[in-house]
């Protein structure tokens, strides 16, 4: 129906106005409506016939170049192109199709006409070309009349990106002082335009700010040094650089970015001093090393290049004062380097102060200072810093050792007193408190101390606040006081079958004094013993001396002892000697006629052959004796001892048990506490209180008490009443029965009642 509607278009129907005719018509279509679809349904195989019978002629489409400017605004379906067919544009029965990227979307196509159009804004950046087909098909059957074609849409660009800076922030260093033409760094922008169309890609670079230190090249973007640059005057530049395209034509775009470009130091400055002259000052009592003052010279450079050196020229009075570099603070530290006195003519001094650069000791600076010494009220000095003094040893007590000076700086007329600090060594001198002399107060031994160190103080008289010190060392000098004595003697041997000549030891002799007045010793023998002697000494002249035999062999059992005397001098004045005897004793070397095996027993064994066996063998036996007699009469006094209280002590005193009061008195059994083996006879009985009862039982009131275990301890009482060999205090060993528990609240306590207490002491 729809394609009816298009024949009637053509024939005018709808320039009709008269609604009659106009229904008639369509009545009449209605009715012949059958007809006209069979006939042409009927005719569609007579021209597939004729199709068969001859061939078809081929179409083809005729194109159009497609364009569509991006970023047009698109209130309704905009034009772009038409595709057709070379069979005429006339041809109702064919239908266009459009398919592809944004179809039905981006891009319309009018099936009758083949005329496409665009129906929003495009972008070319977002996309630059769009890919179609178009397909021509019967209208009434839909079989392709043309083959599908593809087909490309393409998005015309316009100048509508700005450039864009790759690569931001953008920091760059240079050298100050670098020549012309100098590479700093290079700046990168892009533009997103289409660079094949025209100049809207085509950029061009300028700088806004940073001239005239720097340039740049217009198309590469590269920036150079254009002058001269000082980092001293300016340390870091704020390049603005812009980037336009179009060539910089007129509607071009453009952006900026901004370099920041640090000028790096270079060391082309010398140090400065902030004046030329300073004054300094310092105390006539400071010490040497002690700070006079500081200066500080600038240099403008930094880090290393900035590093300063100080140092003082070889002029004025450079000797008495040094200069050091901090280089923390980099100042120059000046200090004392002799001492100063206010007193002599040179009160204040010049010296001359270099400071230059570490790095570059050509560039320098040079200033003049001035220091000058003050008075103040010092403390005495004395005229030497230490005194060294000697004295002999032995000298008598006042003696005089030296004397120390001590003179006011300020005032030579000012009177001074001495004194020492006294110490553990120090109490062996005193001092003249009025002209320093030092004096022994006891005796000196240079063999207990060498040297003695004191400390002595000096005051003026008007003013005890100043005190000045100085240490006075005192050696004692040695005298030949001290006799040479052998030194490390052990046990000396001599072979039984020693010949005459043989070596029996060499001695060696030691002395307290110093070598260089007691050394070398001479040895030597008493005249009486030179003359019959069984052993020689001779001088080795090196301090020892060795011991030789003087006849052929020695009899253990005849002599096992020699006693040699040994006379060792000094060579002091005056000569000192002393006596020392030495003895020898006589061994049964073995075979190889060795002493190594002498002390480890064989004098004793031969000593003990020679008759102090016997004399030990006698006291052994005195001993033994002695040791049986006291056996024996131990054991008499044991026999008479247990006879009479063998049961009671070896029994009862044993029973340590507190008890169980009923129970445990009747289970006891007291025949287990009597002795079987030992029979006494029976004592005359004694009237004694048979019914002694225990006063913390009688106190409980639990009843009577075991008959037998009465009768046992009234048995025992009776013993020791009638024993008239045992002491009268014996009576504290008797025994009460205990029960469950005492008055005193321990065990082997004592009840008795008054009738019983007063019949013991009646029997004593």
């Amino acid at each position: 129906m729809r394609d009816f509607n298009g024949i009637f278009m053509r024939f005018g129907i709808y320039n009709m106005r008269n609604i009659s005719t106009w229904l008639s018509i369509l009545v009449e279509f209605s009715l012949l409506w059958p007809c006209i679809m069979s006939m042409y349904f009927l005719n569609i195989p007579t021209q597939e016939t004729k199709l068969g019978n001859r061939v078809r002629v081929k179409r083809g489409w005729i194109w159009e170049p497609l364009y569509v400017t991006e970023e047009q605004e698109v209130k309704k379906p905009m034009y772009v192109g038409q595709l057709k067919t070379d069979s005429g544009g006339h041809d109702v029965s064919i239908r266009y199709v459009l398919f592809g990227d944004g179809a039905g979307t981006i891009f319309v196509m009018n099936e009758y006409t083949g005329k496409i159009s665009v129906l929003k804004k495009l972008d070319r950046e977002e996309k630059p070309f769009y890919t179609l087909r178009a397909q021509a098909l019967n209208r009434v059957t839909g079989v392709p009349v043309e083959a599908e074609s593809e087909f490309v849409i393409k998005v015309l660009d316009i100048n509508d990106n700005e450039p864009k800076f790759i690569n931001e922030p953008y920091i760059a260093e240079v050298s100050e002082m670098s020549p012309k033409g100098m590479y700093v760094t290079q700046v990168i922008a892009i533009d997103k335009d289409d660079p094949a169309n025209g100049n809207n890609a085509r950029l061009v670079y300028s700088i806004l700010q940073g001239q005239p230190q720097f340039s740049i090249e217009i198309k590469s973007g590269i920036i150079r040094v254009a002058s001269q640059i000082d980092r001293e005057t300016k340390d870091q530049y704020q390049v603005i650089v812009q980037a336009k395209d179009m060539i910089g034509d007129a509607g071009a775009l453009s952006t900026t970015t901004t370099v920041i470009i640090n000028v790096l130091d270079v060391n082309d400055n010398a140090p400065k001093f902030p004046q030329k002259t300073y004054e300094m000052s310092i105390i006539e009592s400071a010490i040497v090393g002690e700070i006079v003052g500081t200066v500080l010279a600038y240099d403008i450079d930094i880090g290393k290049n900035a590093e300063i050196t100080y140092s003082m020229d070889e002029r004025g009075d450079y000797n008495m004062f040094n200069i050091s570099t901090d280089r923390l603070t980099q100042e120059g530290i000046i200090t004392l380097n002799k001492l100063v006195d206010f007193e002599s003519r040179n009160r204040r001094y010049n010296i001359q102060v270099r400071a230059e650069n570490t790095n570059k000791p050509e560039l320098f600076d040079m200033a003049t200072i001035r220091i000058y010494v003050v008075d103040v009220d010092e403390p005495p000095v004395f005229l030497e810093r230490k005194y060294f003094m000697e004295i002999p040893e032995n000298v008598p007590v006042g003696s005089y050792v030296g004397s120390v000076t001590a003179k006011d700086p300020d005032n030579i007329n000012t009177i001074i007193r001495y004194d020492i600090l006294h110490n553990k060594l120090s109490k062996l001198f005193e001092i003249d408190p009025n002209n320093g002399s030092i004096f022994t107060v006891k005796s000196l031994d240079r063999e207990v101390d060498l040297w003695h160190n004191i400390t002595l103080t000096a005051t003026e008289a008007k003013s005890p606040a100043y005190v000045s010190h100085v240490c006075v060392y005192i050696q004692v000098m040695d005298v030949n006081d001290n006799p040479p004595q052998l030194q490390n003697l052990p046990d000396l041997y001599v072979c039984e079958k020693s010949r005459i000549g043989q070596t029996v030891y060499t001695v060696t002799a030691v002395d307290k004094d110093e070598p260089e007045t007691s050394h070398p010793f001479s040895f030597t023998q008493p005249p009486e013993e030179s003359i019959i002697a069984n052993f020689t000494i001779t001088d080795n002249e090196d301090n020892t001396a060795t011991i030789l035999t003087a006849q052929e062999g020695y009899s253990s059992q005849d002599n096992p002892l020699y006693y040699l005397t040994v006379i060792i001098s000094d060579n002091g004045s005056p000569s000192l000697s002393s006596t020392s005897t030495l003895t020898i004793k006589v061994c049964d070397c073995g075979i190889d006629n060795n002493t190594e095996s002498c002390g480890k027993g064989g004098y004793f064994l031969n000593f003990m052959n020679s008759g102090v066996i016997i004399a030990i063998s006698v006291f052994i036996l005195l001993i033994l004796v002695l040791a049986l007699l006291v056996h024996v009469r131990c054991q008499k006094n044991h026999n008479i001892m247990s006879e009479k209280g063998e049961d009671l002590k070896e029994n009862i005193v044993k029973y340590d048990d507190e008890g169980g009061g009923e129970e445990d008195t009747e289970a006891f059994d007291i025949t287990g506490l009597r002795h079987h083996t030992v029979m006494r006879e029976r004592k005359p009985k004694r009237t004694i209180r048979t019914d002694i009862q225990s006063m913390y039982r009688l106190s409980l009131g639990l009843g009577p008490d075991v008959a037998i275990f009465k009768e046992f301890l009234s048995e025992k009482l009776e013993e020791a009443n009638t024993d008239k060999s045992v002491l009268p205090l014996d009576y504290l060993h008797c025994y009460a029965f205990e029960g469950t528990g005492s008055p005193a609240g321990s065990l082997s306590s004592l009840s008795f009642t008054e009738t019983s207490v007063s019949e013991i002491d009646t029997f004593y």
